[in-house]
């Protein structure tokens, strides 16, 4: 077993003698497997409290910039805050910069403002363009970590990105519709709120592709610029289904679903399908009345967690390199919505 502990604080942690532990890391015969397993997790546990050690007295001030609309940055800031307890013995702190309808120009600048005032990282959803890579490049040039969270901006010198396999995401809503609406000509609405969010750009590829491939006569119309506003989707949606008749599905990418849901009632007309993402408040009344029929959910906890563990990382508070993986896809449907 590689470790850098010497034998006296194994055998001291493992309650067992010194030449034991010899024994059992140089893998000689004699020793109960009990007691190997002992002797190992000594090993574990000096690994895990010196980690905590090397965080005892650490301070970490977290910004967190989002342009999103509300619904979606009130989910945000209630999963980083349930987490931050359970980061001691770091102290870690939030500031929060959550708007709904920033210009790229207010964006940049609000980052800048970051980068000259100093922070221990910055947790971003962001237009992926190119002078928020710019200011992102600034950042990290004053030693400020930038995750990228829900939708990313690789172009950039972002040290990770924290979400889902939006493309993945896609082809599951893709192959959720395929099977449900089997025996149905409806045609799929597939609505978006900006052109130049990254993570709906690849669910919408991620859709169209696997459409073409399990459902190549299946017609898509699709919508854009509600902003994952209620009352813009309603108003797009609304002349959309007036003009056409086939309508009968819908998959939201960019949110704005009690809208949709208001259009389809006053048009008169049954949404067969009706696929969303993230389980906030309004997607969970909509799942329980029916409206929604499933919610591509990921748990944002675990992001957040993620997220600021990667910060610690960078900053060399815990051990290895910054490595974060991909949010698990949930499929929730009325009869699994988690507690």
């Amino acid at each position: 077993m590689p470790h850098p502990y010497p034998i006296r604080e194994i055998a001291r942690q493992a309650g067992v003698s010194e030449a034991t532990v010899d024994r059992v890391l140089h893998k000689r015969p004699g020793v109960r497997a009990g007691t190997v397993h002992q002797v190992e997790q000594a090993v574990t546990d000096l690994d895990r409290q010196r980690s905590q050690l090397r965080l005892s007295g650490r301070n970490f001030m977290v910004d967190v910039v989002m342009d999103t609309p509300r619904r979606f940055s009130t989910m945000v800031r209630r999963a980083l805050e349930r987490e931050l307890p359970d980061l001691r013995p770091a102290a870690v702190r939030a500031r929060f910069h959550l708007h709904d309808r920033w210009t790229i120009d207010e964006m940049v600048a609000q980052l800048d403002s970051i980068s000259r005032k100093g922070s221990s990282g910055v947790l971003l959803k962001a237009p992926d363009v190119p002078e928020v890579a710019e200011a992102i490049d600034r950042l990290s040039a004053a030693r400020i970590p930038v995750i990228t969270i829900v939708t990313d901006v690789p172009v950039s010198t972002r040290i990770a990105y924290v979400g889902m396999d939006d493309r993945s995401a896609g082809a599951t809503a893709a192959y959720l519709m395929h099977r449900l609406l089997r025996g149905s000509s409806a045609q799929i609405l597939v609505l978006t709120s900006r052109d130049f969010f990254r993570n709906e750009e690849e669910r919408e590829m991620g859709f169209r592709a696997t459409t073409r491939q399990c459902d190549i006569d299946r017609r898509i119309v699709e919508l854009s610029n509600t902003g994952g506003f209620d009352e813009a989707s309603h108003h797009i949606v609304h002349r959309a289904l007036r003009a056409n008749p086939e309508l009968r599905a819908a998959y939201s990418i960019g949110g704005g679903n009690a809208g949709i849901v208001r259009a389809f009632a006053e048009a008169r007309r049954e949404c067969e399908v009706f696929i969303g993402h993230d389980l906030g408040e309004e997607n969970l009344a909509l799942l329980r009345s029916g409206d929604l029929t499933a919610v591509l959910h990921h748990d944002l906890r675990t992001d957040m967690r993620n997220s600021v563990r990667a910060i610690m990382a960078f900053h060399g508070a815990l051990p290895g390199p910054v490595r974060v993986e991909r949010s698990t896809i949930d499929i929730i449907t009325p009869y699994n919505v988690p507690g």
